[in-house]
């Protein structure tokens, strides 16, 4: 523990973690998965009252999350050791260490990429789809607008985004390579970003239709492409979006979305939402703030995942905070991540001082679909 004169200096953990909020009869209950990004490997399982039923032990630290699998193995996106950083803060969203294990930690599949970075999907085919770095072609970087030209990489190369699926030889089965398909003007950098990886692939979903869903960080967008033809089929842009995370298509076609906002044009308040996108009409059907706005946000990471009871699921990342919403936006679950420590990474710790209990995303499961619990 961090003290000076008897007083813990760690300011969210002086406040009280764990379980500190439940109305059984409002929340969706069902069991949560949490890996802590600054740990070593740990993933936790909590019950509906916050104690930890099970835990898995991993060889290195989240790159960023981990999921149960339908088969009853845990999915682990884990930050690769032998990356070597395109650009300095490149450890700290690394990912390219994935592992499938059983309940007793036992690796079962293993694959590494160490270009791959943010999001990853398990999909039901036993394939991965994942996001990974690039070097820009010169004439592309030179059409980039917007943002601060600032290039973190010793070459002062520009990184952009390759989306690829690997079946489980890791042979790839599909790739996407953003250049071919985006034009930089149509795409500015938000000014509050530099221009060293554009636009920043951070979060990834499959829609019933196959399209498949990229959330682009360092320019406020969701895009939904088509895996034949490689063409962008619709866009939400930073006219509604703020430096988002993670869409995920919901059962009546909208998308979720956790929207970050770092800045918001007109605005001078950073607050975070998450919203509910018609992604044809591009009207926003639903969205949940906190009622003094402010006393949510994250201005990195971040999940939201709509629960079998209509009630929403959130992640509050950046502060360790889980928890629960129902449509009228009445938080009725709630949970802080007791676990601290700093990034493990000296090169990053400049840009994340101190000890964190940060998540990319945490998930929410029916315990009837763990069957092993």
């Amino acid at each position: 523990m961090t003290e000076m004169n008897g007083v813990d200096q760690v300011t969210l953990r002086r406040r009280k973690t764990g379980l500190t909020a439940r109305d059984a009869g409002k929340s969706a209950g069902g069991v949560t998965l949490y890996a802590p990004q600054t740990g070593d490997g740990a993933v936790y399982l909590v019950d509906e009252e916050g104690k930890r039923i099970h835990s898995w032990k991993l060889p290195v630290r989240p790159g960023r999350d981990a999921v149960l699998l339908k088969n009853g193995n845990l999915g682990f996106n884990g930050s690769s050791q032998t990356s070597k950083p395109p650009y300095t803060i490149w450890p700290l969203w690394r990912g390219g260490a994935f592992y499938e294990v059983d309940r007793d930690s036992k690796v079962v599949w293993s694959f590494n990429d160490d270009t791959h970075h943010h999001d990853a999907r398990w999909l039901d085919n036993g394939n991965l789809l994942y996001g990974a770095a690039h070097p820009l072609p010169a004439d592309i970087k030179a059409r980039i607008r917007g943002g601060v030209d600032r290039t973190g990489s010793p070459e002062g190369l520009t990184y952009s985004d390759v989306v690829r699926e690997v079946d489980r030889s890791g042979k790839i089965v599909w790739q996407w390579k953003l250049w071919e398909h985006l034009e930089p003007e149509d795409y500015p950098v938000e000014p509050v970003f530099d221009r060293t990886h554009w636009p920043m692939i951070n979060g990834l979903d499959v829609t019933r239709d196959g399209l498949v869903l990229m959330s682009l960080r360092t320019t406020s967008g969701v895009i939904a492409v088509d895996r034949v033809s490689g063409k962008v089929k619709w866009r939400i842009g930073n006219d509604i979006v703020a430096q988002q995370h993670t869409p995920v298509e919901m059962a009546n076609g909208n998308i979720l979305i956790f929207d970050n906002g770092n800045i918001r044009p007109g605005l001078s308040s950073h607050f975070s939402r998450v919203i509910e996108v018609n992604p044809l009409t591009g009207k926003i059907e639903w969205q949940y703030t906190d009622p003094m706005p402010p006393a949510f946000f994250s201005p990195y990471m971040g999940g939201a995942q709509r629960l079998w009871n209509g009630n929403t699921f959130i992640t509050e990342s950046a502060f360790g905070r889980l928890f629960e919403v129902t449509p009228e936006g009445e938080t009725v679950w709630e949970f802080l991540i007791p676990e601290f420590a700093p990034y493990p990474e000296p090169s990053i710790q400049h840009y994340v001082a101190g000890e964190h209990n940060s998540v990319f995303r945490a998930h929410r499961y029916r315990r009837e679909d763990v069957p092993w619990l």
